[in-house]
């Protein structure tokens, strides 16, 4: 049985269903992207001259499809970081930009729920 994920959106929020095993999957992606930003920021220096990291791009099929993208590369800190979200269905497909400290939490909430 899957429970319902919420997404804290600048501007709204998007509501799903969402399992707890696809949960810990993207909980391990963002948690990868931002020990890689923290490590970056610790570095110091601008962004665009630090070593080039590969961008973080998590997909989920099931009741909806799920994208979170994001290009570490671009960004001084995970605190700063923002993703491109992509939600979709057979009937309606939303594209937005999130913060990623915001998703990382949002999902964080979602597991202590189920």
């Amino acid at each position: 049985m899957s429970n319902p994920l919420t997404l804290n959106l600048p501007q709204g929020s998007l509501q799903f269903t969402f399992s707890a095993e696809a949960a810990l999957a993207l909980k391990a992606a963002l948690g990868e992207l931002m020990t890689t930003l923290k490590a970056a920021a610790a570095q110091g220096g601008e962004p665009t001259r630090r070593v080039p990291q590969p961008p973080m791009e998590y997909r989920h099929t099931g009741e909806v499809f799920l994208e979170v993208f994001c290009n570490p590369n671009i960004w001084p800190s995970p605190f700063a970081a923002k993703a491109l979200v992509t939600l979709r269905d057979d009937r309606i497909r939303v594209t937005t930009e999130a913060e990623l400290s915001q998703i990382y939490d949002d999902v964080m909430a979602y597991l202590e729920t189920v």
